[in-house]
């Protein structure tokens, strides 16, 4: 026992040692009002300059104007009033913009930006009498519309009418991206999920400006999308599930529904297929695509590794140029992702064979090579694009891809992977690449992280949300939220305007928003939650925890809408994020 208690002594105080100064009890407790509107933009604009005394009423008279003449700006337009209707109950109807911009009015145009809001930033200008946003592309305008949506109360998001007033703060905001790649990851393949939920999700990204979804459609334990060419790798294939559950596909018309509803939401589709490792849901499909000719049984459980193509047989690449060949006709986007990860049952030479021999099949699609990082074992063209998904800050077949010209996607695992644990208590996700709290989600150089990589050879920053442990839209929402958000900022906004303090202050003004969308996001411990300047509900009337406080047992706390008990001894150790030590009882809610 006293062993025991040394240990938790111990861990106590390395606690309070890596929490340090930077972590305070403000940080720890919700925010006592709301942030203002132009201090809670995620991702943070480069330039913001208000204008004192001055704001913009969005009233029932209110219109929406968009570039004359110009079909994407008027679909920006639908989009914006299709998200301000349900809340605000006004009519905002969309109609092309006159030669001046009228008063009263949201003003959506392709002229009169900054050279340097290049094609995907904008500048918005909001007065007394309108709010005006510009931009040289439509993807610029919508990612303008992003911003609006965040200097109007949380309560804008909400899916039925609020009472308001909806008020824009007077100011000028001129943005753009730091790297033009913006993506997420959503495996569908350990868990199926339906069309619904990947549109969900696309409405989710969209609002923080990222730009690519890529769909994993393929693994041990499932294939989830209808090849005409090979159908059982659908209907046989793609009949089961992680844990043993129906699993499913998407028909060749539902992937085209994803593919434009992602478009409308200016983000780009990114399709994997993943090869030559993780594809056992295939052998078992198909027999004569195993060297021995036997298919293997369908798998249900989390193993990796084991499974591979046959290198040597060239059914294997009629096979692939088929699945290619479809998917491609399907994909509007340029890139087709082929995985090649954890092919450890490839030898070592097969798998060079492997790679040179796809290469060739992905260009005569017309399609671009995306691959995981593990592909730069081969010399790649300067057009493939090598993503980073290690837990170490070099690798040699990277800085090798990198000379050639080939520009990198990072998604480190102990930093972007969506799918980690943000601690020891936390109930779903994974944790074989570390925990994953937000300030460490946040706390990375993507310019600047891999040896090699320079910011000019970085295409931009991805999340990967493997679903393993996620079988519902919560599970998306509690793993990606805010860690989305963090990562958001990471491959939008400059470099320099990289700040934990500020950022922890403008990620917790989402959370009305995040309520009025539903969205069941984690209540990191590390962010000052926004609750629009009224009190926690739960809050208890103890004293707050701090990590500055020494406990002994018996002393009871209120933290995080519960009442605690320090069971021994701790300083530094925070109720409800320790159970592997277990120095608090925790005395249930308020």
């Amino acid at each position: 026992m006293k062993t025991s208690r040394t240990r938790r002594l111990g861990r106590a105080l390395a606690v309070l040692a890596l929490i340090g100064a930077s972590t305070t009890a403000a940080q720890l407790t919700p925010a006592a009002a709301a942030t203002p509107a132009l201090q809670s933009i995620v991702p943070v604009p480069v330039s913001v300059t208000a204008a004192a005394g001055v704001s913009f009423p969005l009233v029932s008279t209110t219109k929406i104007v968009t570039e004359a003449g110009s079909a994407p700006a008027k679909q920006v337009g639908d989009y914006l009033a299709g998200v301000l209707r349900p809340s605000t109950g006004f009519a905002l109807p969309v109609s092309d913009a006159p030669a001046s911009v009228p008063s009263d009015s949201i003003a959506l145009l392709l002229s009169g930006a900054p050279a340097s809001v290049g094609a995907q930033g904008y500048q918005l200008v909001s007065s007394a009498s309108s709010v005006t946003i510009r931009a040289t592309t439509a993807d610029g305008l919508f990612a303008g519309v992003q911003t609006l949506r965040q200097l109007l109360p949380g309560s804008i998001e909400s899916p039925s009418a609020q009472p308001g007033p909806w008020s824009v703060p007077g100011a000028t905001v001129l943005d753009y991206p730091r790297f033009g790649y913006r993506g997420a990851m959503l495996d569908v393949a350990r868990h199926f999920h339906p069309v619904s939920t990947v549109k969900r999700y696309l409405d989710q990204l969209a609002q923080y400006k990222i730009n690519a979804l890529h769909l994993h459609l393929a693994d041990d334990q499932g294939w989830r999308l209808q090849i005409d060419s090979w159908p059982k790798l659908a209907t046989y294939g793609g009949s089961t599930q992680v844990g043993g559950g129906a699993g499913g596909y998407y028909t060749k018309a539902q992937y085209t529904e994803i593919v434009d509803y992602a478009a409308s939401r200016h983000i780009t589709i990114i399709p994997e297929i993943d090869m030559p490792g993780h594809v056992n849901a295939a052998l078992a499909s198909y027999a004569e695509l195993n060297c021995n000719g036997v298919a293997p049984a369908l798998r249900t459980d989390t193993a990796v590794g084991y499974s591979s193509l046959c290198i040597s047989k060239d059914i294997t690449y009629t096979f692939i140029a088929d699945v290619l060949r479809e998917l491609a006709a399907l994909t509007p986007g340029p890139y087709l992702h082929i995985g090649g990860d954890e092919a450890s049952s490839t030898s070592a030479s097969d798998y060079l064979t492997f790679v040179n021999k796809v290469l060739p099949l992905v260009a005569a699609t017309g399609k671009q090579v995306v691959g995981w990082h593990d592909i730069a074992k081969a010399t790649l063209p300067a057009s493939a694009t090598p993503q980073f998904w290690g837990t170490t800050t070099s690798d040699a077949g990277v800085s090798a891809a990198v000379s050639r010209g080939s520009k990198v996607i990072l998604s480190p695992a102990n930093k972007a992977y969506l799918d980690m644990k943000y601690n020891s208590s936390t109930p779903i996700g994974l944790s074989w690449a570390g925990y994953i709290e937000v300030q460490d989600a946040y706390g990375w150089n993507p310019g600047a992280y891999l040896s090699g990589v320079g910011e000019s050879a970085v295409r931009g920053v991805e999340s990967p949300l493997w679903t393993e442990t996620v079988t519902k839209p919560a599970d998306i929402d509690y793993l990606a939220f805010p860690r989305l958000a963090a990562h958001a900022e990471l491959g939008w906004s400059p470099w320099s305007t990289h700040d934990w303090t500020t950022f922890r202050t403008r990620l917790g003004a989402q959370a009305p928003r995040w309520v009025a969308q539903g969205i069941n996001f984690y209540r990191s411990t590390q962010v000052a939650w926004d609750t629009g300047g009224t009190t926690n509900p739960g809050t208890c009337t103890d004293p707050a925890w701090s990590a500055s406080q020494v406990y002994t047992g018996g002393n009871v706390v209120s933290h995080n809408g519960h009442k605690w008990t320090a069971k021994w001894w701790t300083q530094g150790e925070e109720p409800g994020t320790t159970g592997q030590w277990g120095v608090w009882t925790d005395n249930g809610t308020c």
